[in-house]
C-alpha cells in the first residue's frame, strides 16, 4: 500500500481509514459537553460510562482522563481496532446498537454524532433505546447528540443543507483528498440522504459513498424515549459541541429546537416496556 492508496474495505473511505477520519474531523470537546451535563443533571457521582458509537475512541479516552471507567462500542471493526491501539487504557468492542449489552449497569450512556440516526426504521430505533435503558442503572443518564429533523422545516435548514454541494480537502500522509458532498431529502422514508465522492491524485475512479440519517423530530424522540423507559430532563438545540457558539456558550440551554443539532439528556426511570 502506498500513501496514495488508502485501505478500502467498503465504500466508506473514512470508516475504513480511521486516521483519515480524524484528520478530516479534528474533533470537538464532546467529553466536556458530557461531563458538564452529567454534573448538572445527574442524581449522584458518575463512575462508569458506555459510549455507543465510539468511532476512533477520542471521546471515550477523554472521558476516561476525567476519571470515569469507560467502555466504547462501535459497529466498525476498523474503528474498534484503531481505537484499541490508540487508547489501550479503554476497552473497545464491536457491537450493534440494537444488541448493546453490558455485564453491569452503567451510570451514563452516550450516543453522539448522530449515531442513532443510522438506524432508519422506527422499530430499530426503539429497540436501540430499550437496549440503552437496560445498560443503565436506575436514574442513570442517557446523553444523545444528533441532527435535528426540525431544522429541515425551516428556510435556513433547506437552504444550508439542500441547496449546494460541499467541498472538503484533507491532507493526509502527503496526499490531498477531496470530497464533494450532496444532501437530498427522502420525505417518504423520513431520511436525509448523503452522496459523498472522494478523489485524490493517482486515483482514476472516485470512491462514491451513500449514507443516510433518519430525521427524528423533537416530539417524536420524546415519545420514543418514553416508550423505552426514559424521562427527558433536557432537550435543546444550543449550545452543543457542533453549534456556534460551541459548548458551553453562555451556559443557557436554548430550546427553540429549530437549529441543526439536537441534544438530549434523559433519565432511566423504569424497566423498558
Amino acid at each position: 500500500m502506498t500513501p496514495a492508496d488508502p485501505v478500502r474495505f467498503s465504500e466508506n473511505l473514512l470508516t475504513d481509514n480511521p486516521a483519515l477520519y480524524e484528520r478530516a474531523f479534528p474533533g470537538t470537546d464532546n467529553a466536556r459537553f458530557v461531563a458538564d451535563l452529567v454534573a448538572r443533571f445527574g442524581s449522584g457521582p458518575a463512575h462508569t460510562l458506555l459510549d455507543a458509537g465510539s468511532g476512533t475512541g477520542r471521546d471515550a479516552a477523554r472521558l476516561a482522563e476525567l476519571g470515569m471507567t469507560v467502555r466504547g462500542v462501535d459497529i466498525s471493526e476498523q474503528m474498534v481496532a484503531y481505537a484499541t491501539t490508540r487508547h489501550p487504557g479503554v476497552r473497545f468492542d464491536v457491537g450493534d446498537l440494537r444488541t448493546l449489552d453490558t455485564a453491569h449497569p452503567v451510570d451514563v450512556l452516550t450516543c453522539l454524532g448522530s449515531t442513532l440516526l443510522h438506524l432508519h426504521d422506527t422499530a430499530d430505533i426503539l429497540t436501540a433505546l430499550r437496549r440503552f435503558a437496560r445498560c443503565l442503572r436506575p436514574e442513570g443518564l442517557l446523553v444523545l447528540e444528533m441532527r435535528n429533523g426540525a431544522f429541515l422545516l425551516t428556510d435556513r435548514g433547506r437552504r444550508e443543507l439542500l441547496d449546494h454541494r460541499a467541498l472538503r480537502r484533507v491532507d493526509w500522509e502527503g496526499v490531498t483528498y477531496t470530497s464533494e458532498t450532496r444532501l437530498t431529502l427522502d420525505a417518504p422514508a423520513q431520511l436525509l440522504r448523503r452522496e459523498r465522492r472522494w478523489s485524490w491524485p493517482g486515483n482514476t475512479e472516485p470512491v462514491c459513498q451513500h449514507t443516510a440519517w433518519r430525521l427524528l423530530f423533537p416530539q417524536e424522540l420524546r415519545f420514543l424515549l418514553s416508550c423505552a423507559g426514559f424521562s427527558v430532563v433536557a432537550l435543546f438545540d444550543e449550545p452543543g459541541p457542533l453549534t456556534e457558539p460551541a459548548w458551553p456558550g453562555d451556559g443557557v440551554l436554548v430550546e427553540r429546537l429549530t437549529g441543526d443539532r439536537l441534544h438530549v439528556v434523559a433519565r432511566r426511570e423504569r424497566d423498558p416496556r
